[in-house]
């Protein structure tokens, strides 16, 4: 992918946009994980971890990112009996993440379980509702009736209820979220493309502008940054 042009905002709202922006670090070696760290270093992101970066690296690096100034969300989409979510949540609150998700459909019990965990080693944790890589006939495939947006909404709801701080979910649901949940939900969204970038195997996307005027809280981005000639550049430039 080749670099893009220069910024249009002024550097302090740069920095306050960016701040909403989550790096989806989906990188098969450590050194290369470190690399685009070293180059976001100071830009006010945060950086997401998820489980192929986790599988190789363990918490180790994470705390190294903390070291270095980043929040990090750590995207292990825990499923599993609520015993099992609680104890694995207990090990990893105790390392640099400032943020962890469980899956919603896990129920009501895993998430209210994940949440006490959580609020008690002063993390925010959110529930995953619907992959934005699925479309709804594969929903429908797997037994969910009604549309991605309906499922989603239930979904939505039912961590409320248990306690969690937000949800992960495509920003096209982003509006009826913030309507059905309140302003202080917080509504992480992947499937960020800018109008520059390749859609890849995103389905239900939108730009970084129209997911913030839809009412998501950060923003997830992987390859339009982590592929790029010059990441930093094209942090600062998803805003054009």
């Amino acid at each position: 992918m080749n670099s893009i042009e220069k910024p249009i905002h002024s550097r302090e709202n740069l920095q306050a946009l960016n701040e909403k922006v989550m790096v989806a670090l989906d990188i098969n070696t450590t050194e290369k994980a470190l690399e685009l760290a070293e180059q976001l270093e100071k830009s006010g992101c945060w950086l997401k971890v998820g489980l192929e970066l986790y599988a190789l690296s363990g918490l180790s690096l994470i705390n190294k990112f903390k070291e270095m100034g980043f929040n990090i969300f750590l995207d292990m989409k825990l499923h599993d009996i609520p015993t099992t979510v609680e104890k694995t949540l207990k090990v990893l609150t105790a390392s640099g993440v400032d943020m962890i998700n469980v899956h919603c459909s896990g129920g009501y019990e895993m998430m209210a379980r994940a949440a006490e965990v959580c609020h008690k080693a002063d993390k925010r944790i959110i529930g995953v509702t619907v992959l934005t890589s699925m479309s709804g006939d594969e929903l429908s495939a797997i037994g969910v009736q009604g549309s991605a947006e309906e499922q989603v909404l239930k979904l939505a709801k039912l961590a409320q209820n248990a306690g969690l701080d937000g949800v992960v979910a495509s920003a096209q649901e982003a509006k009826a979220l913030r309507q059905a949940c309140g302003k202080e939900f917080l509504l992480v969204t992947p499937g960020i493309r800018p109008s520059w970038s390749e859609k890849n195997d995103q389905v239900r996307i939108l730009t970084p502008q129209m997911a913030l005027e839809a009412g998501s809280s950060y923003l997830v981005v992987g390859r339009p940054i982590t592929l790029n000639d010059d990441p930093r550049k094209a942090l600062e430039n998803l805003w054009r």
